[in-house]
């Protein structure tokens, strides 16, 4: 975790994405106000702290899951009847800012917490960054790379290898990356080519 770089860079490195992500990722969607990526931050340092997890951890998630859209489009999990809605794009989570015709705007601090919270503290049908954590083997960075994978499938896969078993293989390599202060660049992880 050393070679991480400290939350406040990892924040500011990345605004310029958040400020941009809606309309580059979702087709004309309204961006981020200011204020919507301040109440993202206070949410990542109110939830964090109050389950003891990184909040560096709790932004490349963020990230990786939406680019920070506060009105990321609801995804369902493959094979699953399970909506993965907001910033973290949760299991069946409580918060999202996307509509069917046209997505909240602005999105306000409660349900920017409420995502934040979903991703953070887990939801009634899934866990959350914290649950993930807490059950992930190893120590260190290695522990929150593994949270990293059972966050995105649920499970590590038998071998161990955090690229292997289904989902995103490429998932816990370009967490790592995020932590280490990689913010749109090419993912130098090919597991996910050929899938």
């Amino acid at each position: 975790m050393d070679q991480w770089v400290d939350f406040f860079s990892m924040w500011e490195h990345n605004e310029g994405l958040m400020n941009v992500s809606c309309s580059a990722i979702f087709n004309g969607t309204r961006d981020n106000s200011m204020t919507e990526n301040l109440d993202i931050l206070e949410a990542i340092g109110a939830e964090s702290d109050k389950m003891g997890v990184d909040r560096r951890f709790n932004l490349a998630i963020i990230m990786q899951e939406s680019k920070g859209c506060v009105r990321a489009q609801t995804t369902s999990s493959p094979g699953e009847d399970v909506t993965n809605p907001g910033l973290m794009q949760t299991h069946d989570g409580l918060g999202t800012c996307a509509g069917t015709e046209n997505r909240t705007t602005p999105c306000g601090p409660v349900m920017i917490r409420q995502m934040v919270k979903d991703g953070v503290q887990g939801t009634a049908g899934g866990d959350g960054l914290k649950q993930c954590w807490d059950t992930s083997p190893g120590s260190g960075a290695a522990q929150y790379y593994a949270a990293a994978r059972m966050y995105n499938s649920g499970a590590i896969d038998g071998s161990g290898d955090l690229g292997a078993g289904c989902c995103t293989h490429c998932y816990a390599s370009d967490v790592a990356n995020r932590l280490t202060g990689w913010v749109n660049a090419t993912s130098p992880c090919t597991l996910d080519n050929d899938s």
